[in-house]
């Protein structure tokens, strides 16, 4: 089983716990066989999306973060997320012998015939011009080594002109590479896209740090909204997420000083998970998340330690 249809089968065996629903209890109230959910749920197989949707529903659970891994295993399953093929390596030309009209040479009376050097007006002269066979075959030979070795060398400049167009302008190409995507992973894979300081500042979601996170910290505040701090020990950074939530809800994370926020703007917002910006931390850093209502409520704040 992949990493993608690993993690999206234990948050699905996590919502089922929640509704203490059996397979059967699931099949009645959804509209899937309790055979259908017990491969879904060990990951046997990968559920239509409708069935991550009802499973949330009766979870009472946003379905934003779930969708998010489903998403990322559909795209696994179906072969969208593997790299493109290369191209076949262009075929080196088959060398061919030349005809002797090519490199036999002429005489000063007349050019070479396809079958021997040109009669010229005394045998002596004809004699004398004419190459001997082993000489010829050794100048065919000749020929042949500088082409095939003139067709290799214009591929291996060739692939290296490629290679450079697809590398990132300036010298700092490397770092932002880096930055974007760990060593010897693909962009389109499941492993984190950033770590440490790369992470500052960004989305989890979109950084593929919020597959299978530590959660730090639960919180359900007294305007009934839920908050939870989280922890990537591969990204090396945390963040807090909010739900339940009214426009105008804030969420504000602060470790080493650092604070990053995000706010519900929309009703959009206010029926899914909304996160802040990641921030990096290590094991032993303080992380401060406040919770702030958009109604007269007062703050309400929690304070974790990732270990």
């Amino acid at each position: 089983m992949t990493p993608e249809r690993t993690r999206l089968a234990a948050s699905l065996r996590e919502l089922r716990a929640r509704t203490g629903l059996s397979l059967a209890a699931l099949a009645t109230k959804t509209a899937f066989s309790k055979s259908s959910w017990e491969r879904y749920l060990n990951g046997k197989s990968l559920p239509p999306r409708q069935a991550v949707q009802e499973l949330c529903r009766l979870a009472g659970e946003p379905d934003g973060r779930c969708l998010a891994l489903w998403e990322i295993a559909e795209s696994e399953w179906s072969g969208r997320a593997q790299e493109t093929p290369a191209p076949p390596p262009a075929a080196t030309p088959s060398p061919t012998t030349p005809s002797p009209t090519t490199t036999g040479p002429a005489t000063a009376t007349g050019p070479a015939t396809a079958t021997g050097p040109a009669t010229a007006a005394g045998a002596g002269a004809s004699s004398a011009a004419a190459p001997a066979p082993a000489s010829r075959l050794a100048g065919h030979r000749s020929v042949v080594a500088v082409a095939v070795t003139a067709s290799v060398c214009a591929v291996a400049v060739g692939a290296v002109a490629v290679a450079a167009a697809l590398l990132p302008p300036g010298a700092d190409g490397a770092s932002r590479a880096s930055a974007e995507a760990p060593p010897h992973q693909d962009a389109s894979s499941s492993a984190p896209h950033c770590r440490g300081a790369a992470c500052e500042g960004r989305n989890p979601m979109g950084m593929r740090c919020a597959g299978s996170p530590v959660t730090l910290a639960t919180r359900h505040t007294a305007d009934g909204a839920w908050l939870e701090v989280r922890y990537s020990k591969e990204c090396g950074a945390s963040w807090a997420r909010m739900w339940g939530t009214r426009v105008g809800d804030r969420l504000e994370v602060t470790a080493d000083g650092r604070v990053h926020g995000a706010e519900i703007r929309t009703a959009a917002d206010a029926d899914a998970f909304v996160y802040t910006p990641m921030t990096v931390t290590t094991p032993g850093t303080t992380v401060r998340t406040c919770f702030r209502p958009a109604r007269d409520g007062g703050r309400e704040c929690v304070t974790s330690v990732p270990r």
